[in-house]
């Protein structure tokens, strides 16, 4: 199996749809609305899916749990042939308490070294802010952050629907988490467009622009995008299951590609939009003619992308190579 790489997935959302209805179980909670007849996670569009997403979130409520779903996930990406992945991490599910966000970090990071000694997936930790709970709340996630930077978290980043807030209302919180070391990066151009990836990189100086795919719509950004090399991390799944494409074939991604736009690809949230890496893989060989060629450059590109710090980099490029020896 060709290694392969995730850049770009929430924790809560890889959660899959058993496990969250067994912590609901132990927990005495009702949460049997979320699913469906097959006992997949439901929801109507992006809205409903963010309505879905914080209540199977309130499931998660220890620092047991996360640990659990931490090595749940991990198992699944290893089983999709993920070496490296990089997790986002919601310090305002804690509400902002450094001291709550330490001991579930502490417990996902455990996780996340067991992963890799049994498993063979490596892991790093990205921090996010919600652009729905605006700039204050962003401040106290950056602030939990930026106390619990190190080897493993090593990113901040920005999430959520665009139409909410400027970019630049969150500047604050990504100067500070830049000050402790860690690396910027954002979600854009999904519900907002083009304007919105051009606005997040004016503003907040972000390494990666996730999701992204809409840049397409503006070809003059398209250019911009590849001169400065600019990295997109390419959703498909999760944007076709957000209706902002009809399937497969239409994704922008093939065209970015072929436009010069470095791009890697990424689940972002597995468990609620039935995917996982692999099977992506799979789905963009049969719209797009993509070969193994493509796929490995793209890993490359990952690697490259990686936030990650250069002895890991070198290490999983040496697996990579090693794959395709």
């Amino acid at each position: 199996m060709t290694p392969k790489f995730d850049l770009h997935l929430h924790l809560e959302g890889a959660a899959p749809p058993a496990f969250v209805r067994g912590l609901a179980r132990e927990k005495h909670m009702d949460l049997s609305g979320l699913f469906n007849a097959a006992g997949q996670y439901q929801f109507a569009g992006y809205q409903s899916f963010r309505r879905a997403h914080a209540a199977a979130c309130d499931a998660l409520q220890t620092p047991q749990d996360y640990h659990r779903l931490t090595l749940s996930v991990l198992e699944g990406a290893a089983a999709a042939g993920v070496i490296y992945c990089e997790i986002l991490l919601s310090p305002d599910l804690c509400c902002g308490d450094l001291l709550a966000w330490r001991d579930r970090l502490d417990a996902i990071i455990d996780a996340s070294r067991l992963a890799e000694a049994h498993l063979g997936v490596t892991t790093r930790g990205l921090a996010i802010a919600r652009r729905d709970l605006g700039p204050e709340v962003a401040r106290k996630s950056a602030r939990c952050a930026a106390e619990t930077a190190g080897d493993w978290l090593v990113g901040f980043g920005l999430t959520g629907d665009e139409t909410i807030c400027e970019p630049k209302e969150f500047a604050w919180g990504f100067d500070a988490a830049r000050e402790a070391g860690l690396r910027p990066f954002a979600e854009a151009g999904m519900r907002a467009g083009p304007n919105s990836i051009r606005d997040t990189i004016r503003a907040l100086g972000v390494a990666r622009i996730a999701h992204g795919a809409r840049a397409i719509e503006d070809l003059a950004l398209v250019d911009q995008l590849a001169e400065e090399g600019q990295v997109l991390i390419c959703c498909p799944a999760a944007d076709l299951a957000w209706g902002l494409y009809p399937n497969w074939r239409a994704h922008p991604v093939h065209a970015l590609r072929e436009r010069g736009v470095k791009v890697t690809l990424a689940t972002s949230h597995p468990a609620w939009v039935q995917t996982t890496i692999d099977r992506d893989q799979v789905r963009l060989a049969e719209a797009f003619d993509w070969d193994d060629g493509v796929f490995a450059a793209i890993a490359r590109t990952s690697i490259d992308a990686a936030f990650c710090d250069s002895d890991t980099r070198d290490r999983i490029a040496k697996k990579l190579e090693a794959a395709h020896a």
